[in-house]
């Protein structure tokens, strides 16, 4: 019996580490207003606290899974937790900039250890029908965390300041890391005869740090080719090194990464999978965000509140999504997920106007989250099965690489949609206008560069709303926001589309999982 509850309340211990180093990706852009201020900067000075996180942590994703095959999951977890910790206090106190910029990507390190082997832990520390129960409780923290950033960032920015987002994580890592020392069972030492593979790690890294930072510049600078060498050339630089990567691990005599793996039709299609939830569902999570705080006017800390009905579905389905993968099937299940994520994208498209109420956003929210609480916990399950025990840290590692690449992919290309539908809409609309040349070239170029979610600001502004043309332009620009989100939701739903025929043809249709926990 002491067993059983060790087990569950070492879920609750991972399950709190990960909520952690998640909330903290989503919770900094709430703070970014406050930051600004204090260490008075820019916006653009601030991207680095975003951009530090978003690199490292991807970088360090396939790195930390492989050193806790080798050497321990429990270690490398516990010490992911502590170097996530002491980063946050870090964080909490930077005099300025550089530091917090350091601090964050450090933080970042310790995050990607916290999120890729809880999945391995739990994997390993649970069998049959309980692991599936575990996985999607702990699949339904990974949606409840990253939807649920906005309410808690905007709660403490609000009462106690920046700082204070960085600080809570002291007693939740304090709290969390005993728990996980009383109460995981460590996994055996796979790799303690072999030697590290220190070129595959570098290759790794240097590959993956290139095709993530391509993709940021281009969210940041929409306007730039994507033959512009600026961003081309970190992305050309990317596949080539990681062809290099794959060139030197078919080689190395023990490889950082089983690329058999890759070769698995299952695996290949859950990371496909964890792509698409990551680009259609995690990345316009933001623009959701965006489009309540920049054009609906709400306040974080009332985004957080009006977003409760998609992040609620995480916590309420957690426990039950295990249970209906094996009465079901998960391919089945994650299908059923993406259709439901689909179905709520469609009727937004269809009910969109120049005018945004909260209860046209309502169906999207509450059927995106729902869909979500279904395809997280169900994706982290059905990538475990049939896995080497000795990879599943690096199993999860993929998962979690191929879905933060999703998100930074996603937002690109959700946001290139935005931009170019906008901006054709605000083109027309001057071209056929009766304002005067020099007015209309002035403000719309002043459109096109604040982009679609500053230019309400700018219709709305002081200077403009004085000239006899206001009512005009407001009516352009409205016109032309509805035709961004539309272009925003239809690439959605594309994606929507191709992940459904991923979960239809390339997974296998299991309903029980039969590994043995590691002894």
């Amino acid at each position: 019996m002491k067993k059983t509850t060790n087990r569950w309340i070492a879920l609750v211990a991972m399950s709190l580490g990960v909520f952690m180093g998640l909330l903290d990706v989503t919770v900094v852009n709430v703070a970014l207003p406050s930051m600004a201020v204090d260490f008075k900067t820019t916006f653009s000075n601030l991207q680095w606290v975003l951009n530090a996180y978003t690199l490292m942590y991807a970088v360090s994703l396939l790195i930390v899974s492989k050193l806790g095959d080798m050497f321990g999951r429990k270690k490398i977890f516990i010490m992911s937790m502590i170097l996530f910790t002491v980063a946050s206090v870090v964080n909490g106190l930077a005099p300025n900039l550089l530091v917090l910029d350091i601090g964050r990507a450090v933080q970042a390190i310790g995050g990607s250890g916290m999120m890729s082997l809880s999945m391995a832990l739990v994997a390993s520390n649970f069998e049959g029908r309980e692991r599936g129960t575990a996985l999607g409780i702990l699949g339904s923290v990974i949606g409840f965390s990253t939807a649920i950033g906005p309410l808690v960032g905007g709660f403490l920015v609000e009462n106690f300041g920046w700082p204070s987002i960085f600080f809570v994580n002291l007693p939740v890592g304090i709290i969390s890391v005993y728990l996980v020392i009383r109460n995981v069972k460590e996994t055996p030492a796979y790799g303690a005869g072999e030697s590290i593979d220190f070129m595959g790690m570098i290759l790794s890294g240097i590959g993956l740090f290139s095709g993530i930072y391509g993709l940021i510049q281009k969210e940041q600078h929409m306007h730039w080719a994507w033959t512009d060498m600026r961003i081309m050339g970190w992305l050309v630089a990317s596949v080539l090194i990681l062809a290099l990567f794959v060139f030197v691990e078919l080689k190395a005599k023990a490889p950082m990464m089983n690329l058999t793996l890759l070769t698995n039709r299952h695996f290949v299609g859950v990371v496909i999978l964890a792509f698409s939830l990551g680009a259609g569902i995690f990345a316009l999570a933001a623009y959701q965000t965006s489009l309540m705080q920049n054009y609906m006017g709400y306040s974080a800390f009332s985004t957080g509140v009006h977003q409760l009905p998609m992040s609620l579905w995480s916590l309420v389905l957690g426990p039950f999504t295990g249970v209906l993968g094996y009465k079901f099937g998960k391919k089945w299940m994650i299908a059923f997920g993406f259709t439901v994520s689909a179905l709520g994208l469609l009727i937004f498209r269809q009910v969109t106007t120049t005018d945004f109420t909260y209860m046209q956003l309502l169906p999207l929210l509450a059927l995106t989250g729902l869909g979500n609480a279904i395809i997280n916990p169900m994706i982290n399950t059905a990538a475990m099965d049939n896995i080497n025990p000795k990879e599943i840290g690096m199993a999860s590692g993929l998962l979690n690489v191929f879905r933060q690449i999703g998100i930074t992919v996603g937002v690109v290309i959700l946001g290139l949609s935005q931009t170019n539908a906008y901006e054709s809409s605000l083109s027309a609309g001057f071209s056929g206008s009766s304002m005067p040349k020099a007015a209309a070239t002035g403000i719309h170029q002043a459109l096109v560069e604040a982009g679609a979610f500053s230019g309400h600001a700018i219709a709305w502004g002081q200077q403009l709303v004085k000239t006899p043309y206001a009512a005009k332009v407001q009516q352009m620009v409205v016109t032309a926001f509805d035709k961004g989100m539309i272009a925003v939701v239809t690439t959605s739903l594309v994606l929507m589309v191709i992940a459904i025929l991923a979960a239809l043809f390339l997974l296998k249709e299991t309903k029980s999982v039969d590994q043995k926990p590691q002894k």
